[in-house]
């Protein structure tokens, strides 16, 4: 499937039906007389406009007027050609033009909230482009950060949906393709705050790993209506993902699955869960996005009334050690060196190769770091290298690759420096590590003082005495409980159902209270589970913790599926 240059993929008929269909179904056309103004702002090969004009045949009084914006010129021509063809008598006015260009151009580059002074668009439906701004360039992406008022690490369509708000009529109706990373990220924060001010979100479709697109993007659906003064209806919520659960239905495609609620299966083989409630709209306006039931949210109640805590309480959760060059740092061949060039300064690694429930996988010494840093008088600090000649002798022979970050040595850093170094102090106490992804929790003990990499993430018991409660989280986080938690909560999965754990969401992850006679039992299972690891009795005790901790929660254990 081609690609357009902005980096998205063009968007698939079934898709394009699919957005289409609800844009009208929301829209209330019957009686609409006039001109109807319909917007696409990244229109690449004219798919999502062919879409709607074909379901906007049946409106006699209405004389409908297209408009589109496409950076591309072949695929412009592309899409200008096949509206000819299909629609000859529907005026069509496309632009090779940025829609951001256009709507900065016409609401002002200083304000732009000003007046309009463009006429606004009744229907829009887009699949914008996922571009990361900053792909674009430091000043193209400072300007669009100052007009649209992104932050941090944020994509380029985050621009175009601020961009569709000011230009959408009030109770027009406007069906986008997006991303789903936003709904639950970080730095989606703000678009989701956005949203939810200068929209009226009516639905919100999920569409998880169905793989509608070639590309390895997760997508979702927004149908919004443009701010019109009337109450904002808590948003309905459909999630599709691959599950493994007995089959309920059988449609042709995971878009006629959304038309059931239950497990679906497609002529493929492939399963799907789908479900259907309402946006949690806890938390305030630019809380994580998760899809609400009754039965979900009695389940979630019942897990808070019997915490004691979260991970949290225990520790600041920190990713590991990132070097922005590992061929350089982290070698597994160390000691095929001659002994005279293998440098000092060799620490052993945790990573995600010797991840493991409870206690990893022997490293050997194989996967290690050169590790430059050092702490004195309480602060970390680049090594002294005259201290340490053949490793000044090794990154000298890599000094070009390492000379090539130049964020490092722009931040005031020295050349040789590990951009994320972390807190060597921390290391040597017993820590909380796991994967970052991962289709199943995978949290383990170390007590090896080992340096983990940053596909793991990694925490330590800040308060005095407080030990235990790693032992305690361990448990929690390797049970069944933590996965079924996870997808009430917040249920962001990548393809094949692995997770993401990540900091704002293991942060989170509930506790019971580590005084009560089962949290003591688990904490002491726990202990007794790390010495036992890949023995039977090491599989008998991870059973029955967690049967211990879906106990301790106040709930009976249930088989989670995909």
């Amino acid at each position: 499937m081609e690609k357009k240059a902005g980096g998205e993929t063009y968007t698939p008929k079934l898709l394009a039906d699919f957005v289409a269909r609800q844009i009208i179904q929301t829209a209330c056309l019957e009686t609409r007389e006039g001109v109807l103004r319909v917007l696409d702002p990244a229109v690449g090969d004219g798919e999502l406009l062919v879409s709607l004009l074909a379901q906007l045949k049946h409106l006699p009084r209405v004389k409908i007027e297209i408009y589109g914006f496409e950076t591309n010129p072949q695929a412009k021509t592309i899409a200008a050609a096949r509206l000819q063809c299909d629609f000859p008598t529907v005026p069509v006015h496309l632009e090779e033009l940025s829609f951001l260009e256009y709507v900065l151009e016409n609401f002002g580059n200083s304000d732009l909230f000003r007046s309009r002074t463009a006429e606004p668009f009744d229907l829009i439906i887009a699949n914008p482009p996922y571009v990361r701004t900053q792909i674009m360039g430091a000043a193209q992406a400072q300007r669009l950060a100052n007009q649209f008022g992104l932050i941090g690490r944020v994509d380029l369509y985050y621009a175009f949906l601020m961009g569709m708000a000011q230009v959408l009529r009030p109770r027009g109706v406007a069906g986008i393709i997006v991303s789903n990373r936003f709904m639950t990220t970080k730095s989606g924060s703000a678009v989701r705050s956005a949203i939810r001010e200068r929209f009226n979100l009516r639905h919100v479709w999920d569409l998880g790993d169905t793989k509608l697109f070639e590309a390895a993007v997760l997508p979702a659906v927004l149908l919004v209506e443009g701010r019109n003064g009337h109450a904002d209806e808590r948003p309905t919520f459909t999630s599709i993902y691959e599950a493994d659960q007995i089959t309920e239905f059988r449609t042709l495609n995971p878009i006629d699955a959304l038309e059931h609620d239950g497990v679906i299966e497609i002529p493929d083989g492939r399963r799907y869960r789908v479900r259907h409630g309402k946006l949690d709209v806890r938390g305030g306006s630019d809380a994580v996005w998760r899809i609400a039931t009754e039965a979900g949210d009695a389940w979630l109640a019942t897990v808070e009334a019997h915490s004691w805590g979260t991970f949290r309480d225990i520790g600041k959760i920190r990713v590991g050690v990132k070097t922005c060059v590992d061929k350089v740092f982290i070698r597994s061949d160390w000691d095929d060196l001659p002994a005279e060039d293998r440098p000092e300064l060799l620490r052993q690694l945790t990573t995600h190769h010797i991840a493991r429930r409870f206690k990893a996988r022997e490293n050997n010494g194989i996967r290690r770091i050169l590790y430059p840093h050092e702490v004195k008088n309480g602060n970390r600090q680049a090594v002294d290298l005259e201290q340490y000649p053949r490793a000044r002798a090794y990154l000298e022979r890599h000094r070009a690759a390492l000379e090539n970050r130049k964020y490092v040595t722009d931040a005031g850093r020295k050349w040789f420096e590990i951009w994320v170094p972390q807190d060597p102090a921390a290391w040597e106490v017993p820590k909380l590590v796991f994967r970052d992804i991962s289709d199943v929790p995978m949290f383990w003990i170390d007590k090896a003082g080992t340096i983990v990499n940053g596909d793991c993430y990694w925490l330590i018991a800040e308060k005095a005495n407080a030990e235990d409660l790693l032992w305690l989280a361990v448990a929690v986080g390797n049970s069944t409980f933590i996965e079924a938690f996870y997808d009430h909560r917040f249920h962001n999965k990548l393809y094949a159902g692995r997770r993401r754990f990540i900091t704002q969401y293991v942060e989170r992850f509930p506790l019971p209270n580590p005084k009560s006679p089962i949290g003591l039992s688990i904490i002491e299972m726990a202990k007794a589970a790390y010495d036992a690891v890949g023995t039977d009795e090491g599989e008998r005790l991870t059973v029955e913790l967690n049967r211990l901790v879906w106990k301790a929660f106040g709930l009976p254990v249930e088989e989670i599926g995909g």
